[in-house]
């Protein structure tokens, strides 16, 4: 592959990256820090890329490898105090589950390609993805808002978070319903569309909430997620694309929680 080849498919996939970076860090500061550095270890020896066909999973790689090998995941002067909370509970966690978790459920992985990423076997691969997933859901319980146009998505969405043990809210479907739910009962997870029935937008109402309710853990799920993946402003830690798996939905509920871990939630 030519360098202006390479560098085209490096820019297509990086945004990916971030996200999961972030995912992973809790923190977009801290994400978009080991996204760099994998990039600056790429440009510095192109052979770290050597062996994969799939740029993308060449990407990853290269990030695992700076990441195993960083000691620290987060230097905990540059996070916040929930922040700090979270890496507490993440060292908890059974060693790599929740890599393998990310990868299988926000970037839509196979198993062999997780293995592929971290350099493991693809049994052990859907080992880890069990045990996060196991470890993670029985970590938090809370309430959860939906904010979504679509009736049967809201429904489903509204199951799958009730199937997990937390309590929800209610749905709104459009920026003034939002606001009002809130209103009545703190929310301490929102997953939210970014494109509402009245033409209304998701992101403006849920800035709208943060700015009421402080720091609460935001989900977006939508059919357009090149709409959030910009690197122009801060970008969610977590978002899903639509079409959505349950698995995928479950994951980054269990993650946001999880991360979260704030009052009022039960232990």
């Amino acid at each position: 592959m030519s360098s202006a080849d390479l560098a085209n498919s490096i820019g297509r996939d990086l945004p990916y990256l971030r996200r999961y970076a972030r995912a992973l860090t809790g923190s977009q500061s801290a994400g978009d820090n080991y996204a760099a550095a994998t990039l600056e270890a790429i440009l510095t020896d192109r052979s770290i890329l050597d062996g994969e066909e799939d740029t993308r999973l060449g990407l990853f790689r290269a990030f695992h490898a700076i990441w195993q090998s960083s000691g620290q995941p987060v230097a905990e002067a540059d996070l916040s105090v929930r922040e700090q909370r979270a890496q507490q509970h993440l060292s908890k966690l059974t060693p790599n589950s929740r890599e393998a978790l990310l990868l299988r459920t926000i970037e839509d992985l196979r198993n062999d390609q997780i293995a592929r990423v971290m350099q493991i076997d693809e049994a052990e691969a859907a080992q880890l993805v069990q045990i996060a997933l196991d470890e993670m859901s029985e970590a938090v319980c809370g309430k959860i808002m939906v904010i979504e146009d679509e009736m049967i998505i809201a429904m489903d969405l509204k199951g799958i978070a009730q199937a997990l043990g937390h309590e929800v809210t209610g749905v709104a479907r459009t920026h003034t319903a939002a606001i009002e739910l809130a209103a009545k009962d703190r929310p301490d997870l929102i997953l939210a569309d970014i494109q509402l029935a009245d033409g209304s937008s998701g992101v403006e109402a849920v800035n709208e909430l943060l700015q009421k309710l402080g720091d609460v853990p935001v989900i977006f799920i939508t059919a357009f997620p090149e709409r959030l993946l910009t690197g122009d402003r801060p970008e969610p830690a977590f978002l899903i694309s639509k079409p959505y798996s349950e698995e995928q939905v479950r994951s980054a509920v269990s993650q946001a929680m999880f991360f979260a871990s704030t009052e009022g939630m039960e232990a």
